[in-house]
């Protein structure tokens, strides 16, 4: 395989590649130029390699009497009424067998004309086009058509009309990355003195060189008197025998439409994401927008709530359940059905949106606009799944353990202990008044500690120290509540920050190397 074989084999891979990328992100029209290309150059690439040389002009410009000079008889006859051209004529050099009908059919041309073998010209296509300022337009689409699909372009220019801007704005200035496959020519250089003609051509130069065009050669012909045709006819053949036009033309068409792609990449690299901030700060709107505040107030009241049951008088126990447990009313722990949580408020909505932005605006610092609108579309995409997210991923968070503290099973039974210890100082009391009503307190001796009746002393001790206990107990079971509440909202916390890297964050990270891949491919291309 020859260097520009495989040249043009990357370029494609890449331009292939950069298609691929953009195809359904991208919404720019440089896409729809890269596909033809690569359909051109599949379709080109199978029918051989002979070079198909296209002559273009104006009305009147004399193309086809220069392509009936080169094709040594007339193929191509003008218009009766105005010398215009309206449909595409073939001369083709070289055997019947050669693949050229095939290529021709391709081509779309129907009328042909077969030109006696000539080693020197064989294997040209010679194509006669309509005139590219036809009052018809089937006839300037046919042009369009054709110029982009030949490959060698032989522009025609006659004296009266070389600097005219409709044919140097529309066609030659944009194929400036063309330079390589574009032949001009100045024909019917017979009407003009050698003075006009040498100014002509110096004036028409300099508007190639201006217009990126230095490399293009420029003759002087007339298709009349045959002045000039033998050098035209030298182009050719060189180009025939290099068997390389097929090729060059693909290539320029390669570079062109990765450089029209370029112009989605930035000139230098794209921003890199500020990782921690950005993503700290949506992780905590997320979270408020989730209802973690909600949730964690709801456990540090619920494990209150039982820790205080557990610690507190035996007797008023049985008043919890008149209220319900803050952190059930919630239905938290199962990720498959949606919790109870309020919706989210508008200012914790406004507070997402702006984190989202911030992301977006974040990770699309230095793309090209192309692609901070892929990014816009990527976030406005995962919105309508990011309340469900949030929501299963709050609904199915592990809260941490809930476990009972054995300090507390310890008080609990302390307070059973001392409840005990109370009613039997009221049963004691109450045996006494007993006894009294049937006059047999004296029998009974009463204890005393220190004076105090020891049924009294164990009634009123009892309930005392369990009132002491509950008081004692109440600090600690708020610094245990605070301490699990902090513990869910960690873990609430990191639910979230997964729910914003799965449907925030990795989606625009898909974005940027995207673009990135996008870029390095296009580059490629175009170099």
């Amino acid at each position: 395989m020859k260097r520009s074989d495989r040249s043009l084999a990357d370029r494609l891979a890449a331009l292939r590649e950069a298609v691929e990328v953009a195809d359904g992100r991208l919404e720019v029209p440089e896409l729809a130029q890269a596909r033809s290309v690569l359909a051109k150059a599949g379709a080109r690439e199978a029918l051989g390699d002979a070079t198909v040389v296209a002559l273009a002009g104006a009305t009147g410009s004399g193309k086809s009497t220069l392509f009936n000079a080169l094709s040594g008889s007339e193929v191509s006859t003008p218009g009766v009424r105005r010398p215009t051209t309206g449909v595409a004529h073939a001369t083709v050099w070289g055997p019947p067998d050669d693949g050229a009908d095939r290529l021709l059919d391709w081509l779309e041309v129907p009328r042909r004309h077969r030109h006696a073998p000539e080693p020197a010209m064989d294997g040209l296509v010679l194509l006669d086009l309509p005139d590219h300022d036809s009052v018809r337009l089937e006839h300037r689409l046919e042009v369009d058509r054709l110029v982009g699909l030949v490959d060698v372009l032989v522009w025609v220019l006659d004296p009266q009309k070389y600097a005219d801007a409709a044919v140097h704005e529309r066609y030659l200035a944009p194929l400036a990355t063309h330079a390589g496959v574009l032949l001009v020519v100045l024909n019917q250089v017979d009407r003009l003195d050698e003075p006009a003609a040498r100014a002509c051509l110096a004036d028409l130069r300099g508007l190639l060189d201006r217009e990126g065009l230095s490399e293009t050669p420029l003759l002087a012909v007339s298709g009349r008197t045959g002045a000039g045709l033998s050098e035209l006819r030298g182009q050719l053949a060189r180009r025939v025998s290099a068997r390389r036009a097929a090729t060059e033309r693909l290539l320029a068409d390669v570079r062109a439409g990765g450089a029209a792609l370029s112009a989605h990449c930035p000139d230098a690299s794209g921003g890199r994401r500020r990782d921690r901030p950005v993503a700290d700060e949506l992780t905590e709107a997320l979270a408020g927008a989730a209802g973690v505040p909600t949730v964690t107030a709801a456990v540090e009241r619920s494990t209150w709530r039982e820790g205080t049951g557990r610690t507190g008088w035996p007797l008023l126990r049985w008043t919890r359940k008149l209220r319900a447990d803050p952190l059930e009313r919630l239905h938290l722990g199962d990720d498959r059905s949606r919790t109870s949580l309020p919706p989210t408020g508008a200012v914790e909505a406004a507070r997402v949106a702006t984190a989202v932005r911030e992301v977006r605006e974040d990770v699309g610092d230095g793309l090209s606009a192309a692609w901070r609108d892929e990014l816009r579309r990527t976030a406005e995409d995962r919105e309508q799944w990011l309340a469900d997210a949030l929501d299963q991923a709050v609904a199915g968070a592990d809260l941490g353990p809930d476990r009972v503290p054995l300090w507390q099973r310890a008080a609990g039974s302390l307070q059973w202990l001392l409840l005990v210890v109370a009613l039997a100082g009221a049963l004691w009391l109450l045996a006494l008044v007993l006894l009294g009503f049937l006059q047999l307190d004296d029998v009974v001796p009463l204890p005393r500690v220190e004076g105090i009746p020891l049924p009294t002393l164990l009634l009123v001790g009892g309930l005392l120290a369990g009132l002491l206990l509950a008081l004692i107990c109440r600090p600690l079971v708020a610094l245990r509540a605070r301490r699990r509440a902090r513990t869910a909202e960690r873990r609430l916390t990191a639910a979230v920050r997964e729910v914003a890297e799965a449907e925030v964050l990795a989606p625009m990270a898909e974005v940027e190397r995207d673009a990135e891949r996008f870029c390095a491919a296009v580059a490629t291309a175009a170099r």
